[in-house]
This record gives structure tokens, sequence and C-alpha cells, in this order.
């Protein structure tokens, strides 16, 4: 099936039970966010808001909310797109498939002759839906946009980037109804087109696409390999043809419910932020582009899709995971000896990966150690997104045919039964990671570690805590997370000196007594919230430390400039200072939002 449009997208979930009307005035303003996390927290439907206070224009939120429904959106193409993605990474089965490549060429963009035949309404920025999420949000953003840009070099639309860079609709220095600050990192494709455009000390034309079939909001979020155009992707993804035509200069989707165009002239950059985002804390106020808007259109009916961002699991979870379905596959292909691998959701998807390959360069060395997973680990570390990856576990298939990287308790249980601390930590100093994680010292600063682990078991596990356990002063409530991992209480962090002296208090502690049962210690500033849960220990321990400042060790020591220790490994996963601020809900909009459960309001019996 083919949407021509996100109304038509919207019937269809509503006739499958799959949609939820809320009829009541809703307030962009924390409500709307509010009201969505609820009913994704409770894995409900989509959601219609069909009463935006300020706006005219109805919004929805959740069409991706599980995977379920996105599959159910792509039910006739889904498997289709995936086999053709597949076709992509293995020439040999494309040039056997020649069926197959010809319906990827059906799917190439269409060129109309009135793209704004649909845009029927000229209007400004401030008329749409000013959704803000989070209560220190930097102002309204638009949150599931298609932005659109060429390069300068080799303009036309197979060669253009399609992507879901967040934009701030107004606030901090942005001129209102005419300036937007546009958010994305250097190595994403607008950021390569806005570097080309500077050199020729020329604006960057973007056009901003809101709406139309949900096809089009998958493509711009999607990594699509090297070569394999986001309209057509879009346009096999919805068994449709991408349409577009120009306005001046401008391409236009034909499709989008709402359309915004306007320049990024060089190096003009404003604050942008800040902004909850999905590490679960806000990204704080940096200078990021800004776009000189000249044009906003929409067409007769349309309605603002939008999302929201926060700490995981979220409903940008379920684009990961359709994502995964559909290009997992291909990655094997694409780093040589590598099986499976999974940015793990609950640490924030960045600051953690997990990953399987095959350990084939030992097959005469009695005691084998990580060898060829150091060079796939280094492979994924220069792979795409997968770059920016801080922490990177990565175990060998041959040692347990039934190891997966999606269960990851089972995967760490795997990693601490094998690993040995002495030589199988692999640090990366003075690197970079995500620009969205501020637990380096700088905007884009910190470091990396792989921890590579083969053989057989060499400990087992304890689930207990250990015996004659005797904390030194100040750590205190010591509390299992699970078997192996142990999480201590500590005070709140104050500088790396005072963390190191701690830490020497400890390990004279722990060195006293047996720990190899218990090779992983995290340090927090509440045990009790760490091991509540899997996705708490996960979240806390890997979006709050930097492997080269917050990784320390029982009998540590450094050998021809190789850091390892003898007894368990520590992770301080303390609040730092430089941190950024958690997010937390608006309790008075939360009230708001329990009335709309009551008997007789529009969530009843969902919330």
């Amino acid at each position: 099936m083919g949407y021509q449009t996100l109304q038509e997208s919207l019937a269809d979930l509503e006739a499958h039970r799959h949609l939820i009307r809320i009829k009541e005035e809703v307030d962009p303003l924390l409500e709307m966010a509010a009201i969505h996390l609820r009913v994704h927290q409770a894995e409900g439907p989509a959601i219609l808001f069909e009463n935006v206070s300020g706006s005219s224009y109805p919004a929805v939120s959740n069409m991706f909310g599980t995977l379920e429904r996105s599959k159910f959106i792509f039910r006739d193409t889904f498997d289709k797109v995936r086999e053709l993605l597949t076709l992509k990474s293995d020439p040999l089965k494309a040039i056997r498939s020649p069926f197959k490549n010809l319906i990827a060429l059906k799917a190439l963009p269409k060129k109309v002759r009135n793209p704004l035949s649909r845009l029927q309404t000229r209007g400004k920025l401030s008329e749409l839906p000013q959704i803000q999420c989070w209560p220190d949000d930097g102002g309204p953003y638009v949150l599931l946009p298609q932005v659109y840009t060429e390069d300068m070099s080799k303009q036309g639309v197979m060669g253009s980037n399609l992507g879901c860079y967040r934009i701030q609709m107004r606030g901090n220095e942005y001129e209102a109804d005419a300036e937007v600050g546009l958010h994305y990192q250097i190595h994403r494709g607008i950021g390569v087109h806005q570097a080309k455009a500077n050199e020729l000390g020329q604006p960057l034309k973007v056009s901003v696409f809101v709406g139309g079939p949900p096809a089009h909001a998958m493509a711009a979020i999607m990594p699509l390999p090297e070569g394999i155009s986001e309209l057509t992707f879009a346009g096999l993804l919805n068994n449709r043809r991408f349409r577009y035509g120009h306005v001046n200069g401008h391409v236009i989707s034909a499709d989008a419910d709402f359309v915004i165009t306007g320049e990024v002239h060089p190096n003009t950059n404003k604050p942008e932020g800040p902004f909850g985002d999905h590490l679960g804390y806000y990204s704080l106020v940096h200078d990021f582009p800004v776009m000189n808007v000249n044009g906003v259109y929409a067409k007769k009916g349309a309605i603002w899709p939008f999302t929201v961002v926060g700490r995981p699991p979220q409903e940008d979870t379920q684009f990961g995971r359709l994502i995964h379905e559909l290009t997992g596959p291909m990655i094997p292909t694409e780093i040589n000896g590598l099986h499976e691998v999974q940015a793990v959701d609950a640490a924030g998807v960045h600051p953690l990966l997990f990953a399987l390959g095959s350990e084939r360069y030992t097959p005469y060395v009695e005691q084998q150690q990580p060898q060829e997973l150091l060079t796939i680990a280094n492979h994924i570390l220069g792979f795409g997104q997968m770059s920016l990856a801080k922490y990177v576990w990565i175990a060998a298939k041959e040692d347990n045919a039934q190891l997966t990287v999606s269960n990851s308790e089972q995967f760490i249980t795997h990693m601490l039964e094998r690993v040995d601390w002495k030589r199988d930590l692999h640090f990366y100093t003075n690197s970079t990671i995500d620009t969205l994680d501020y637990s380096g010292t700088g905007l884009n600063a910190g470091s990396k570690l792989v921890i590579a682990a083969v053989g057989e078991a060499r400990r087992t596990l304890s689930g207990e805590l250990p015996k004659d356990l005797n904390l030194p002063n100040g750590l205190s409530n010591p509390k299992m997370i699970m078997p192996g991992v142990m999480c201590i209480q500590a005070p709140a962090y104050v500088d790396a000196p005072t963390t190191e002296g701690e830490m020497k208090d400890l390990s004279n502690v722990l060195s006293g007594i047996d720990m190899e049962a218990m090779p992983l210690i995290i340090i927090a500033d509440d045990s009790g919230f760490v091991m509540e849960s899997m996705n708490n220990f996960l979240w806390v321990t890997f979006t709050r430390s930097n492997p080269a400042e917050d990784v320390h060790g029982v009998q540590s020591f450094t050998k021809a400039k190789h850091w390892g220790c003898e007894g368990p490994m520590v992770i301080d996963a303390r609040i730092k200072p430089h941190h950024a601020p958690v997010l937390e809900l608006d309790p008075e909009t939360e009230k708001k939002v329990d009335k709309l459960g009551a008997k007789g309001a529009s969530l009843h019996g969902i919330i």
C-alpha cells in the first residue's frame, strides 16, 4: 500500500484501532509532550490532537510508538525493502537479481510541475503548533522534520541529503518568524553540504518538510548506505515515488503537509538550546547554524506530526528497532568478521555498543586472547554513526553460539565471566564522542574504551555481596545489580584528585578480600536507584562516565602504556559538575494529564 498523504495513513491506523483522538484543548507548552510520554509508556496508540492551543492545525504523535505499529504502516513493503538493502551490500546478489534492481529504479523521485498545488496556505512560523517538551527547553522545536539540502558542487535530487535534525522555532536570539536554529553534527550530510557552500561563500538553500506519507519521515531518519538516495528509499518504503518540484530555487515536497524554506549563510551561528535529549539529559546552549526563513506553506487539512525525545525508551527507540530490522543483515557484509552489533538503547544508544565477532587469528595459541575482535572493534569505531560509541563490549561468537547482543544481562554476564582486566581494556584517549554526551570535559570531547573478551569462562560470578566487605569512610550502601556487578554509593563528586583518593582507599580495602567473583563495581550517587532495574544500571553507568577519566581499578597498573588492573574494574558513574542536568517532568503538567485519564475523558482506559 502506498499512502498519498499523512491523512490517509492516519485513517488507516484509526480503522485498525491504532489511533485515538484527543478532543480536549491541549497546551503545546509541556502538556502535549507529557500526554505523549504517558501514552507511549503505556504502549498506547498513535495520538491525534484535534485542538492545539494557539494554532489552527491539529497534531499527531506516537505514530511509530511500537515496532508492531511501524510494521503495520509499512506492511506491504517492509520485507521487499529489507531485501533490496541487502542486495545493495552484496554485488553478486544484485547481479543475479536484475528484476529487484528494476523495482528500485521505479522508486526514483518524480518531478512534478506545480509542487505547491496542494500547499494552499502561506503562513508564519508562529501559526504552527509551538510544541515545547521539557521545562527548561530553549523554546518550541520541530521534532520530526525532513531537512532537505543539496551539494552545491553536484546539485540535483539524487545527490541530496534528507535528514532529521531538530529545529528550534523561536527563543534565544532568534528573530521571530524570520529565523530558526538548525542543530546537526558536521559529519552529517547537511554539514558536508554547508561546508562546501561556505567554501564558495554562498548561502545554502534549505527546505524543511513536515508530514506527508510516513515513509518520508522514516527516510529522513534512516542511516542509509552510501549511494542510496533518501528520496528513493522513501519511494521504496511507500511503494509510491517521492514527488517534488522547484519554487524560487528551493526543492519542495509536493506531498508534505508543511514546507519551510530558507537559507543558511556562511558562518552565521546563534545559540541553540537547551533541549531535552535522547540520553535523558538536557543538551546545553551552543552555537549552531541559523536558517533565515523565506517561506512557510501548509496544505488544506494539514496535520503537524511530532515526537518527544527523552530518557529511553521513547518513540525513537522504536525507530532504532525498525532501522535495525531493516539494515541489521547488511552490517556483517560491511565489516568482515562481525556477526551482530547492537546500540544499547537503555544506555542512550551511542554511549554503549555490544558486538559479536569472530576470533580466528589464534588457532594455534594455547591461551587465546582477543586479536581479530580488536580489528573488528576498530572498524566499528570508524563506521557511520557507530563511530560515536563510547564503550564497545565485544565477544567471540565461537565461545557461545546462542549468545545475542539483544539480551543485555546475558551479554554482560558472558563478558564478565571471561574478561581479563589486566589485558582486555583498550582505551582511545583525547577522542571524540557524541555532541549530546556531556560525560567528557568539552563539546564532542571525551574518550572511548573497547572491552574484548574471548575463550572459556575464567570465573563463576557471584550474586551475593562479598563477605567481610568493610567499605572505607564515605562509601556505603552496597547493592547487587546482577551476578558479578556491585554498586556502591558515594558522596557527591568533588574533583579528580579527591576521586583518586577515594579509589585508592577502595582499592586498599578490596585488595584484602577475594573479589574474583565480583569483577565489576559501579560507584553512584544512589545505589538503590541503580539496582532498581537493568535499565537504571545501564543508563547511570554509561551516560555518566567518560572512560579515560572515570574507569578505575583495584590494584591498577600501567605497563608499556597499557592500563589494567589485578582486581575488579571500577566505573565512577556519579554526576559530575560539568554534566548536563537530568530531565524531570513538570508536576503541574502531570496533574493536567491525569485528568485526561479520568472516566469520560479522551485517555480513559489508556493511561
